[in-house]
């Protein structure tokens, strides 16, 4: 399994977007120059994170881009699910009917599928704040897991 960079890049720029805003609009030029990314790609995945509802453009000559929600309000997997990245580690079609071995579910099946689960699940309970402020480190320790899950069902 490998995020892509769409989904990696997303990540790196609306954590520059969080970390360099204060509030003001900040060009798709300064964050590419920062993260070392192409601003023709980061236009591209842009386009998308504005859809979401997650950046908002400012037009005119202090233009660019701000947060469209507050950076502790968006999950990392608001951020990859915007950039319509997927993050598959079984090579299953229709929940392992198809595609996988002989039309039936293959024998790690489930191994992979918990994976998957649980990566989503990390990623639903960090948010891009704690990106920003660096509060990651031992989130995915149980506790913070049930507490994700515990959000994620409540909704």
């Amino acid at each position: 399994m490998k995020l892509g960079t769409k989904g990696r890049y997303g990540v790196m720029a609306m954590a520059d977007l969080a970390g360099h805003s204060l509030g003001d609009p900040v060009t798709l030029a300064a964050i590419a120059e920062r993260q070392n990314i192409s601003q023709a790609y980061l236009e591209q995945i842009f386009v998308k994170l504005r859809r979401a509802g997650l950046v908002e453009s400012v037009r005119g000559a202090a233009g660019g881009y701000r947060l469209g929600r507050p950076a502790d309000e968006i999950t990392i997997a608001d951020i990859v699910a915007a950039v319509e990245e997927t993050m598959e580690v079984t090579r299953c079609e229709a929940g392992g009917l198809e595609g996988c071995v002989n039309g039936q579910r293959c024998l790690t099946h489930d191994l992979w599928d918990e994976l998957e689960r649980h990566i989503n699940m990390f990623l639903e309970a960090v948010s891009l704040g704690d990106v920003v402020h660096r509060r990651v480190r031992g989130r995915a320790s149980a506790p913070a897991i049930d507490a994700a899950l515990d959000r994620m069902l409540k909704v």
